[in-house]
């Protein structure tokens, strides 16, 4: 799949709104359902579509070798971007890649699900430095 469109996605996803009372401190990541962050934003819609990943943390999403690789050649859509104020990746924003040098993410600043060019996440100091991209392994290696 080279892009994925804004009308490809559907309608419920629109909906969703950032959970302004999540803590990033809790042990595990809650469903969608039960408080919507980027992580749970982004895994959901790769479900949506037909691929799953454990609902890692950002800096285990990072450090996962199984499931996922570190992105080392061109973006592809669905790959998960990784944004930080610093190289750290505990923290870090998730955000999901639909091509076209476009990411669409959930962001309690937005409060509700947005897509954004690329160039756009450098301009807040919070998704300044681009750690990298993951890609699932379950995905085909072809583009």
């Amino acid at each position: 799949m080279k892009s994925i469109s804004s009308d490809m996605i559907p309608e419920h996803f629109w909906g969703i709104r950032y959970d302004q009372n999540h803590d990033p401190n809790t042990p595990t990541l809650p469903s969608i359902s039960e408080s919507p962050n980027c992580q749970n934003f982004a895994y959901s819609l790769l479900k949506h579509v037909g691929c799953e990943v454990s609902p890692f943390r950002s800096s285990n999403l990072w450090q996962d070798s199984n499931e996922t690789h570190v992105v080392t050649d061109e973006l592809r859509a669905l790959d998960l971007l990784l944004f930080n104020r610093t190289k750290n990746p505990w923290g870090a924003h998730v955000a999901l890649y639909l091509g076209d040098d476009r990411a669409i993410h959930l962001s309690k600043k937005q409060s509700e699900p947005v897509i954004w060019p690329l160039a756009q996440f450098r301009e807040l100091a919070e998704y300044r430095i681009f750690i990298g991209a993951k890609r699932l392994r379950s995905i085909a290696v072809s583009p």
